[in-house]
């Protein structure tokens, strides 16, 4: 760092540091001594994060979808439409755990068909390799489209009456897997070795059989996830080819019936370097030996799970005499056929092979995790560290074809306009608002303006309805409040560029000062209002949400809107709308008016409200089923913005800290950070994660330090289940890249950052460089920290990092220091200071 940067950020500090004076003597000083001593302190960074990714971390938890995290090894370059990766068939591993019967795990099936992701580590047979995935979603199963199998059995009977998936698959052992970013391999226990590696919009993959007889290839093209509406498989036989589509959707569709529904078609074309000798097709529970084309899809069910006994899909006898390993590229588009052979033209060279795709994703991998660098000698640390940061980058995806094609919200063909540069898919609202968009966008501030303008795409093409989870070309409506304000107002914050963010205010501000249609209405509720803004009348008139609305939980809707009404106010004011920053910061205080001092007779919590003012009966503070995914213990926390305000009601800093000891500790004072009971912290999810960092509010701050660095102890490491929960689209392992460096962005729309002990001797990411005296698991506390050179005890840092280089030197300890971040100067600021409106 040059010394000028030191003296350029002074003014900028006034707002973080208790003092900021340099004299004319001090900036004449000889730079060159400024150099030698950066350069005495010059970090030795990781070379080759990529080598210290471990894709298979996470992959493990029981096959009940909502204790794993769901993420997949399956092969994707950073934000890429494919995502090339297996698709676990488990019924036999259920038989053997469950010691049951048949029939009840054809029972189970119907129930659960698929884990999401379509990866469990648990799971011993693997059914196809399919072309797209999501990344942990507590939803189960999503896409999973085209899945592929390479087989050497004889056809006895339609795929679709295989009900336990045992005849139409392949057994395979973790000892014969490997992982690793752009690269996934396995050995079945049929012989059949498979490779897989992808360009951003396609797949390649090779087939290496052990004998040439039987070598088939099966294309279950309606087999998505959770079922398809229809599905089109074609072979050429004379270009060796197959193509066709899938259309399908059902994203959550098990929970409700709304989303039962078609809303993307993903086409799909496939080039071997083997003849194809004959094909077969099957439709439901029929085989036809000779045909070239079938049609026909798995339906969503009456209760959003597929029929068994129903869908379509073909295979291709194949020609090994003159070589065993069958090399296949596959393009897909979700515009048309044409496209798909368009990106697979355009990525993948006729003269390119395996290795060259290979050697091209890990590059891509690792100039993406170079963005964060970091000094460690410590190889688990590293691998934790790196793949939390490679599966916080796998969403948003580009949805947006190499001529710059896309389908709409609108149902129709669009294409990008510059300065977007692609169209951006997958946006996990609800969750990723929180800390994985920010970090998306430190990383890449151009990529995340082009995910900005990708939602106000979709947005206009909605009827300027701005959707919580847009599923490809659909919204579904999943989770509660508005977060795609809240992700605008932090793109902002963190610099996105070539974003028009004066009519994305417009539009925004409209959504949250007009009630529409879908507002007013119940469709979809609970788990998938349409409203972008449910009961927005209610908001307006009551200044809450009731339980009698159009939303989720009254009580979690209002804490999500007064969220979403802070960033817009911050984004108001960013854009010099002062009239509204005022009205929407205001309008962010009517969470006080759902505190019930008396909710129980020691404390007072968060609470939910009749329409008429009355509290909510029957309130228990660890019922996790009076909010969303959280009990009111929990969701006491979820006001980042307004921590004083909080203490303030809760009555004062003794009894805040207290409050927060009881949330992350037992009366033996045993941690308990993962879903113990709602009595307690479950920081593995989105209600509680910024919970750990409301002790800062107090004046605690040490408390911060200590309770982050267990959590990142307790429920992290480098092996298959070292994630807590569900990842969410990588808002989960967004959380730990910020917490290991010992920074997050706790407010709704600010680019300020509150701090911790980092783990890391020096790290960087964009304009910040962090470091630290010791590395050691034991030295969890902050001595003494200084920035640019000037020494503070401030517990936060404002936004100047954004727009020029900040340096945070930290000195930690083995013992709390209490004085840093006590002084209320030095607490984070509370910004909403509304009355309660009755």
């Amino acid at each position: 760092m040059k010394k000028n940067t030191v003296y350029a950020s002074c003014f900028s500090l006034l707002l973080m540091t208790s003092s900021c004076s340099l004299t004319q003597s001090d900036k004449r000083k000889d730079t060159a001594e400024t150099k030698i001593i950066y350069q005495q302190k010059s970090p030795q960074w990781v070379k080759n994060p990529v080598n210290f990714v471990d894709p298979l971390i996470g992959t493990e938890g029981v096959f009940d979808h909502r204790q794993a995290a769901n993420v997949s090894p399956g092969v994707a370059l950073p934000y890429g439409m494919v995502n090339f990766g297996p698709e676990h068939a488990y019924t036999e591993d259920l038989l053997a755990e469950n010691k049951r019967s048949h029939r009840w795990v054809i029972e189970e099936r119907k129930r659960m068909p698929v884990s999401a992701g379509g990866y469990n580590y648990a799971a011993s047979r693997i059914k196809g390799f399919s072309l797209t995935r999501l990344s942990g979603t507590g939803c189960l199963g999503a896409s999973g489209d085209i899945p592929f199998l390479p087989f050497n059995k004889d056809i006895k009977h339609s795929p679709d009456n295989d009900f336990l998936d045992a005849y139409y698959s392949a057994s395979f052992s973790h000892e014969n897997e490997r992982a690793e970013p752009g690269y996934y391999q396995v050995k079945m226990g049929n012989g059949i070795n498979v490779k897989l590696s992808a360009t951003l919009r396609s797949g390649i993959a090779e087939f290496d059989f052990p004998t040439v007889e039987k070598a088939k290839l099966l294309i279950r093209s309606s087999y998505s996830q959770l079922g398809s509406g229809n599905a089109y498989t074609q072979v050429d036989q004379e270009k060796n080819e197959i193509h066709g589509y899938v259309t399908s959707g059902n994203f959550c569709g098990y929970l409700g019936e709304h989303n039962r529904r078609d809303y993307y078609t993903l086409h799909f074309v496939a080039k071997l370097d083997a003849d194809i000798v004959s094909s077969g097709s099957w439709k439901d529970s029929q085989v036809y030996s000779d045909a070239n084309n079938v049609s026909g899809g798995m339906g969503y069910g009456e209760n959003g799970v597929p029929d068994l006994g129903k869908g379509s899909g073909m295979w291709v006898n194949l020609d090994l005499s003159r070589n065993k390993t069958v090399t296949m590229r596959v393009g897909i588009s979700y515009v048309s056929l044409k496209n798909a052979r368009e990106n697979l033209k355009a990525e993948q060279a006729a003269n390119s092979t395996f290795d060259d795709i290979r050697i091209k994703a890990q590059k891509a991998w690792n100039n993406a995790l170079q963005k964060v660098k970091v000094e460690s000698n410590d190889k688990r640390k590293l691998t934790t560290f790196y793949t939390a940061l490679y599966h916080s980058q796998f969403h948003p995806n580009i949805f947006s074809d190499v001529n710059g094609e896309y389908y709409g919200f609108d149902k129709t063909v669009h294409r990008v306009k510059s300065p977007q540069q692609a169209q951006y898919a997958n946006f996990s609202g609800w969750d990723v608002y929180r800390s994985q968009l920010q970090l998306v966008t430190l990383l890449d501030q151009k990529r995340a303006g082009d995910i900005a303008q990708s939602l106000f795409n979709q947005a206009n093409q909605y009827n300027g309805i701005w959707d919580r989870w847009t599923h490809n070309s659909g919204a579904t409506g999943v989770m509660n409040g508005d977060p795609a304000t809240i992700a605008m107002a932090n793109f902002a914050a963190f610099g996105a560029q070539d974003v028009n963010y004066h009519d994305i205010f417009a539009s925004l501000k409209k959504a949250a000062t007009e009630p529409t249609e879908f507002d007013l209405s119940s469709t979809g509720c609970p788990v998938f209002c349409r409203g972008q803004r449910p009961s927005l009348d209610q908001w307006l008139s009551l200044n809450y949400i009731s339980d009698q609305s159009n939303s989720w939980e009254g009580a979690s809707e209002t804490l999500e809107q007064v969220s979403a009404d802070f960033a817009l106010g911050q984004l108001a004011k960013r854009l010099g709308h002062d009239e509204d920053y005022h009205s929407f910061t205001h309008r962010s205080g009517y969470w006080k008016n759902i505190f019930n001092p008396d909710a129980t007779k020691e404390h007072g919590f968060i609470q939910g409200k009749n329409k008429d003012g009355s509290w909510k009966k029957d309130f228990d503070p660890a019922n996790e089923g009076l909010f969303v995914e959280g009990s009111p213990t929990q969701y006491l926390w979820m006001i980042p913005f307004d921590g004083s305000g909080l203490m303030e009601l809760l009555g004062g800093e003794q009894i805040m800290t207290e409050r927060l000891d009881r949330l992350f500790r037992k009366p033996d004072q045993s941690w308990v950070l993962f879903r113990d009971s709602g009595n307690y912290a479950d920081v593995s999810n989105q209600p509680s994660i910024n919970s750990p960092w409301m002790y800062l509010f107090t004046g605690n701050a040490y408390k911060t330090q200590l309770t982050v660095r267990e959590t990142l102890k307790q429920l992290w490491n480098d092996s298959p289940k070292g994630i807590p929960g569900q990842d969410d689209a990588g808002q989960m392992s967004s959380w730990y890249v910020f917490s290991s460096l010992g920074i997050y962005p706790l407010y709704p729309g600010r680019a300020d950052l509150v701090l911790s002990s980092p783990v890391f001797s020096a790290a960087q990411i964009g304009n910040l460089t962090i470091t630290t005296n010791s590395s050691s698991a034991r030295d969890k506390y902050i001595k003494s920290l200084t920035i640019n050179e000037i020494p503070t005890k401030k517990s936060w840092i404002d936004d100047s990092y954004i727009n020029q280089p900040v340096h945070l030197d930290f000195t930690l300890s083995d013992k709390p220091n209490i004085e840093f971040g006590a002084s209320k100067s030095d607490r984070p600021h509370s910004y909403s200071t509304s009355k309660v409106d009755d």
